[in-house]
């Protein structure tokens, strides 16, 4: 059998990295991913290479209240991987773990009217906040009611003023986009996504750093048998350096920073999700969520929804975050509501 060999280039048009990565120019990967994710979904989405914004194919849609998000790339699936019916109208990725401009948002904004206003999802980072903040002013001047709601759910930072925003963002998005689908006003909606928020906590645990594309080098060292505890979306440390333990006792770790804060009712129904952050594979995301769920049922609490796999990544960062969120009937109801999206989807 014949093979073909690809000789590198030693021209003067070779690219300058070398990394282990499908790519080709690192300062284009964003754009280069954002046209192949469009066209890898038909029918469902399209990609709007002048904006640099996700839409979902039949919007606006009238009567419903738009709904929107944004981020810096890096975090995929999130936010582009929940456009479709049941979740997101819009989504407008930034660069790499860099917010999106106000520019992007009002063209985020104006691609999701349909004259019944707009609720913006706000994952609590300076950048993005200020951002989205800016968009909505201006796209008030221009007549638009626009309600934004912000997820700040990671418990490793002490200070909920400055707490990050982790998976409660998928929840956020799941549980205010079947609201919207069902046709509840733009205050309703809003109202139903800050609650939502309100009762849902995460933390995250890195075993690794991630590389970012444009450098080709790794954010931080992380020695040998070592882990970082409270690691964010973004490719940061953690708060705390710690030796490296079982999955038993990492699981132990996070589930009481999560609980301690969340405090919910005893015997509450809990949705719990299990979330890797990259460069985890499966099979170590399900053992931890082994032993997550009956640590969940000893603290006198009722896991009855779950979700395990890459949801809110950072690149290719080894590690996990958990989201346990405390349920009520509606938000119960809403996040069983059908859902169709590029990396979630069910009753569609």
């Amino acid at each position: 059998m014949n093979r073909v060999s690809a000789q590198p280039r030693t021209d003067g048009d070779a690219p300058a990295h070398r990394m282990r990565k499908f790519l080709n120019e690192p300062e284009h990967a964003v754009s280069d991913y954002l046209r192949g994710f469009g066209a890898a979904h038909p029918g469902l989405l399209r990609y709007e290479d002048q904006e640099r914004i996700i839409v979902r194919c039949d919007a606006p849609v009238a009567g419903k209240v738009g709904l929107i998000s944004a981020g810096g790339s890096g975090c995929e699936p999130l936010h582009g991987g929940f456009v479709g019916p049941g979740m997101l109208d819009v989504a407008c990725p930034g660069e790499i773990f860099t917010s999106p401009v106000p520019g992007q948002i009002m063209a985020a904004i104006a691609a999701a009217d349909a004259g019944a206003g707009i609720v913006q999802i706000v994952k609590n980072y300076p950048g993005e906040v200020m951002n989205f903040r800016l968009a909505a002013m201006d796209s008030a001047d221009e007549g638009l009611e626009v309600e934004s709601v912000l997820i700040n759910d990671d418990v490793a930072v002490a200070d909920p003023e400055r707490r990050r925003g982790l998976g409660a963002t998928v929840l956020v998005e799941k549980i205010a986009g079947a609201a919207a689908e069902r046709g509840d006003p733009l205050a309703s909606v809003a109202e139903i996504g800050r609650h939502a928020a309100s009762r849902a906590r995460s933390f995250g645990v890195g075993l690794s750093s991630c590389t970012i594309p444009a450098s080709g080098r790794r954010i931080f060292d992380l020695p040998s048998g070592e882990l970082e505890l409270g690691v964010g979306i973004s490719g940061e440390a953690g708060t705390r350096r710690v030796t490296m333990s079982t999955a038993h006792e990492l699981a132990a770790i996070m589930l009481a920073a999560v609980l301690d804060d969340l405090r919910p009712d005893d015997g509450a129904r809990v949705l719990l999700i299990v979330n890797g952050l990259g460069g985890t594979p499966l099979s170590e995301l399900y053992l931890l969520f082994g032993e997550l769920e009956p640590g969940l049922r000893q603290a006198g609490l009722q896991p009855v929804r779950s979700l395990v796999g890459n949801y809110v990544t950072a690149l290719d960062q080894a590690g996990a975050s958990i989201t346990v969120l405390e349920l009520d009937d509606e938000l119960t109801a809403l996040w069983d509501a059908p859902v169709r999206t590029a990396a979630l989807r069910w009753g569609m």
